[in-house]
């Protein structure tokens, strides 16, 4: 709705192309977007009222932060006018995630074995 008016800039891209990072702003309008890859997003300057896709609705404001993982989507209202830095991610394919995280389980339980278990640090200021 409306005739909104959107502006983006790629300021990092991953080695592996993976991951960018991007400004982006918009004008006054409504409309529909789907996220084919996992996007982190930073309000900057104004508001936008965000619909997911069971029609739960949210205002987020400048300063405040929302993720919107692939596959999903949402529809945008922008009353006046946005800025956000968002981080754009591919997600790694399950069967990866799994094995990462079967990996990292391991290699905790072998520390663990070895006595070399590693002991979080605690940083006070002062």
């Amino acid at each position: 709705e409306g005739n909104p008016v959107a502006r983006n800039k790629l300021l990092f891209k991953s080695a592996d192309g993976t991951a960018t990072t991007w400004l982006w702003d918009c004008t006054a309008g409504k409309f529909n977007w789907f996220y084919d890859i996992d996007e982190t997003v930073h309000l900057i300057e104004g508001s936008v009222i965000i619909k997911d896709y069971t029609g739960g609705v949210s205002q987020v404001k400048a300063g405040e932060a929302i993720f919107f993982p692939a596959g999903s989507s949402a529809e945008w209202t922008v009353p006046n006018y946005v800025r956000k830095f968002a981080i754009l991610r591919v997600p790694l394919p399950r069967q990866v995630q799994f094995a990462k995280r079967v990996y990292h389980s391991l290699k905790r339980l072998a520390g663990r074995r070895n006595g070399t278990d590693v002991k979080p640090t605690m940083f006070q200021s002062g």
